[in-house]
């Protein structure tokens, strides 16, 4: 045993007992300490010192102290440590921690051993900062001291302080490159412990730990791989594992197949339509580039058609080396994909995205890709000239008159066990009720190209020949009204093309085969040459029929031509039938021409999708613009109507005050005459004392009479052809909306703006004006009991002198002519002001009126242009995001055709398949 490991372990006192192991310690020491004594110059640090670690063993830690304190010399630094020692073990923690904090020394070991007892006393103390500095510190300065690292790992995990434990873990794996370190590297990260730690913290050490054990460099970069990929930083860690995977010297016989498999997960995740090019340009090059030189031999068809399409899409982007090695590699390799299953996942992937993005349900296409999916019976295309008998020949093969009518839209007939058609829609699909509707249907000719009919039933013709028969529409007008109905010609696995024998292989139907040519190079075509009952005789019919199969073969020189007529014997021509058809169905290859198909297909949807989107931002810019000028217009409506109504409310209200006006100056005139003419009833034997009375009563009467009988009706007579006036009034404006409402009506298309206005105003006048002039009834007005002077003068005279008779005779004449000569301008206002009280409400309420007859269609107007504002708002909202971002749309749609040129690659390009654009 070393000295130091007998000071680390207080055994230095074995020195002096090593051949007298069976005395006691404590004796063999004294006998040496006395012995020592002897000498002349006595030496006893070393005995104390050995004295003291027997002490401390036996836990007598004072004694201990005592004789440790006092040494000097080399074992003095060791001494000191052991007397903090005791006082740990002795539960004085601030004097052992005080003591071993002094202690200054340049021996590593006894730095170790004061730093471990430290560490162990912050622990005991709870002091976990300090604790970690002094172990970290420890491992700095002598990381190889036995087992200092397992403390502290042990330490860290039991804190469950991972952000340090990973770090130790880390520096270990680097610094010793033990396997171990890395495997407790690997479990931090299985546990999700690291997931914080930016990912270049490990690139030194996996890079290393390349070179060391290339299984553990598989596990741990697969482990960090999967840790990052639901995290912030995951394109962080798929660069940096690209760039660390470029540096390195890769072989695919290394048959890394995790990393390969994350290869494959990770770049089919990045091309699945949710990232934009702008995050993957500089990403998935490398990420191809690594998973080319690791993949497992069941990628290396997959990763070579990555490559090689994302290279088509992005010249130079990936080197040429790379790119050779892939055109090698798949040329070389036999396909294990399961294409079909592959390319349905792909068409469904498309047709969710284009959900997500309100790009409609294209059940058209779903429906398409069903069929074609369909691999038990082969698709013949029925098509020709409208009028080429083409209907006749697909009843006679049906068994029953099942179209009495020209086909108006694509209609497939397939053999079932039991009746159900289906129309389909870009939208839906519609099972339709019975054979009635079916008819009613296929009379329809408005967008009749806009739906498919699937027509099931037994069939035992199609059920014998294995046969699903696709009639169009007769072929007639423009390249594009043909286009509309052979849009759909690639389902087809044969066309057969029927021509009238009357006007066989005409040059309209050549530019037709031309155009089915373009649209489908690889689809066999034959003919069917009908009607040729209607020959006049069988050599000329002969004839017919060589002349025009010489002339099809010259155009196309591996086509077909079968004689028919739906009045030749049945069963005779339907044997023949079968044969014809059994020549022309080629099945061989069926699934890989299908696939191709159906590649054709998903090409299709891609393009339409993004010619959707263009049509949509087409469509948003025209609505926008559309509801602007609508805005426009109807502001101008709406202005033109305030106008009109506050024109009306001026003409019908001034109207009225020119009756009222007529009136009151009617009454001013003639109740100042009705007042003076009751002068006459005043006679000289009138009582004077009370004639002021019985007058004013008379006059109340007869101003009551004259109101009544000859005012009220006349004010009636004036209201009704008032009420007529405002009829008229009224009916112009309405007229005036009618109008308006036709321009804007035109410009919407449709009867959307509905101005009708409130006439229930009218019946509402008629109503007031006929109970406000059915009766009135004047309160008594106080025509000579009013307290002016000379009306006071006479009351008072009256009183005064009413029994002096040679005084009434003065007093008559006076009281007469006051009487008969008054202006009576008060009583006059008064009657006025009384007669018109009643109507002053409702000639108040006349603006309201009026405001009410147009409240409806001011309502209507300011709706529509609420409306448009809003559709406006929110349609430039829409384009301002499909504008602010436009790679959010087209990207995916890039990204979706480099997975069609991919499977493109890895399937059709090793089978000698052609792609069908």
């Amino acid at each position: 045993m070393t000295l130091e490991s007998q000071l680390i372990k207080k055994e230095y006192y074995q020195m002096y007992i090593n051949e007298q192991e069976s005395v006691q310690p404590i004796r063999v020491l004294g006998e040496a300490y006395q012995e020592e004594l002897q000498k002349d110059l006595p030496d006893l640090t070393s005995i104390r010192f050995a004295q003291g670690e027997i002490y401390f063993h036996n836990r007598d830690y004072e004694a201990a102290i005592f004789k440790w304190e006092n040494i000097t010399g080399e074992l003095e630094l060791w001494a000191r440590k052991n007397i903090a020692d005791a006082y740990y073990e002795s539960g004085l923690l601030s004097n052992a921690e005080d003591l071993y904090l002094s202690i200054e020394t340049h021996n590593l070991t006894l730095k170790t051993e004061v730093s471990l007892q430290l560490f162990s006393l912050y622990i005991d103390r709870e002091k976990h900062e300090e604790a970690v500095e002094i172990i970290k510190k420890t491992i700095g300065s002598n990381p190889d001291y036995p087992n200092v690292t397992d403390i502290a790992r042990a330490y860290f995990e039991d804190q469950q302080d991972w952000a340090n434990a990973i770090e130790l873990a880390v520096n270990e794996a680097k610094r010793t490159g033990s396997i171990d370190w890395y495997d407790t590297v690997n479990s931090y990260v299985k546990k999700g412990l690291t997931k914080s730690l930016n990912p270049n913290y490990f690139t030194q050490a996996i890079f290393e730990l390349y070179s060391l054990d290339q299984r553990m460099f598989e596990e741990l970069t697969t482990s960090l791989w999967r840790s990052y990929q639901d995290e912030e930083c995951y394109f962080t860690w798929l660069k940096e594992v690209n760039h660390l995977l470029l540096n390195l010297d890769l072989s695919r016989n290394l048959h890394f197949e995790f990393l390969s498999e994350l290869h494959y997960q990770t770049y089919f995740g990045l091309i699945n339509g949710n990232f934009i090019m702008k995050t993957l340009e500089d990403l998935v090059p490398d990420l191809l580039t690594n998973w080319l030189r690791l993949s497992v031999p069941k990628h290396t068809v997959l990763v070579s058609a990555a490559v090689l399409s994302w290279n088509e899409l992005f010249p130079t982007s990936i080197s040429m080396s790379i790119v050779s090695e892939a055109e090698n590699l798949i040329s070389e390799t036999n396909s294990n994909i399961d294409e079909l299953e592959e390319s349905l996942n792909l068409f469904e992937a498309i047709i969710s995205w284009a959900k997500t993005k309100d790009m409609g349900e294209n059940n058209h296409l779903k429906w398409v890709v069903q069929q074609l999916n369909d691999f038990d019976t082969h698709h013949l295309f029925i098509t020709g000239l409208s009028g080429s008998g083409k209907s006749a020949f697909v009843n006679s093969i049906l068994g029953e008159e099942i179209q009495d009518s020209p086909t108006s839209s694509l209609v497939m007939f397939k053999d079932f066990e039991e009746l159900n058609i289906y129309e389909i829609t870009d939208h839906e699909t519609i099972k339709l009720a019975d054979f009635t509707h079916f008819q009613e249907r296929m009379d329809r000719r408005r967008n009749a190209l806009e739906s498919i009919i699937e027509f099931q039933q037994p069939f035992p013709f199609l059920y014998e020949q294995k046969l699903t028969l696709i009639e169009t529409p007769g072929l007639k007008g423009s390249h594009q009204d043909r286009y509309e109905v052979l849009q759909y010609i690639q389902l087809a696995d044969t066309l057969l093309f029927v021509i009238d024998a009357n006007a066989p292989f005409t040059e309209k139907e050549k530019v037709i085969l031309s155009q089915i040519n373009e649209l489908a190079p690889d689809i066999p075509i034959h003919f069917l040459l009908s009607k040729m009952d209607t020959i006049v005789n069988e050599q000329e019919a002969i004839k017919i029929y060589d002349e025009t199969k010489s002339k099809i073969q010259t155009y196309l020189p591996e086509a077909e031509v079968f004689a028919y007529s739906s009045q030749y014997e049945r069963g005779q021509q339907l044997l023949e039938l079968k044969g014809f058809m059994q020549s022309i169905t080629d099945t061989r290859n069926i699934a890989d021409k299908r696939l191709a198909k159906l590649l054709f297909f998903i090409r299709t949807t891609i393009s339409r999708l993004l010619q959707k989107r263009i049509d949509v931002e087409n469509q948003l810019i025209e609505s926008v613009r559309w509801n602007e000028e609508v805005v426009m217009k109807l502001n101008g409506a709406l202005n033109q109507l305030k106008d009109t109504e506050a024109q009306k409310i001026k003409a019908i209200t001034r109207s009225y005050r020119t009756i009222k006006e007529s009136i009151q100056n009617e009454i001013s005139i003639e109740v100042p005459k009705i007042l003076q003419e009751c002068s006459e009833l005043i006679a000289e034997d009138s009582n004077i004392s009370t004639i002021h009375i019985e007058l004013n009563d008379v006059m109340n009467k007869r101003l009551q009479d004259y109101l009544e009988q000859e005012v009220m009706p006349k004010y009636y007579t004036s209201l009704q052809e008032w009420i007529n006036s405002s009829k008229e009034e009224f009916a112009q404006g309405q007229e005036f909306l009618d109008e308006m409402a036709e321009g804007l009506n035109s410009l919407y298309g449709e009867e959307r703006i509905k101005p009708l206005c409130d006439f229930k105003v009218l019946d509402d006048w008629h109503r007031d004006t006929d109970r406000m002039t059915s009766r009135f009834q004047l309160e008594k007005v106080n025509i000579l009991l009013r307290n002016t002077p000379s009306q006071f003068l006479l009351k008072s005279a009256g009183k005064l002198f009413g029994a002096l008779s040679q005084n009434k005779s003065l007093l008559y004449n006076k009281y007469k002519d006051f009487v008969k000569n008054d202006s009576y301008s008060e009583p006059t206002e008064v009657v006025i002001e009384r007669f018109f009280q009643q109507f002053e409400l409702f000639e108040k309420s006349l603006e309201r009126d009026i405001t009410l007859f147009f409240r409806q269609p001011l309502k209507i107007l300011n709706e529509a242009i609420e409306e448009s504002l809003s559709q406006i708002s929110a349609n430039q909202d829409i384009l301002k995001k499909m504008n602010t971002n436009p790679e959010m749309f087209r990207d995916p749609l890039t990204l979706f055709e480099v997975r069609l040129r991919q499977f493109e690659w890895a399937t059709l390009a090793g089978k000698g398949v052609h792609t069908i654009y």
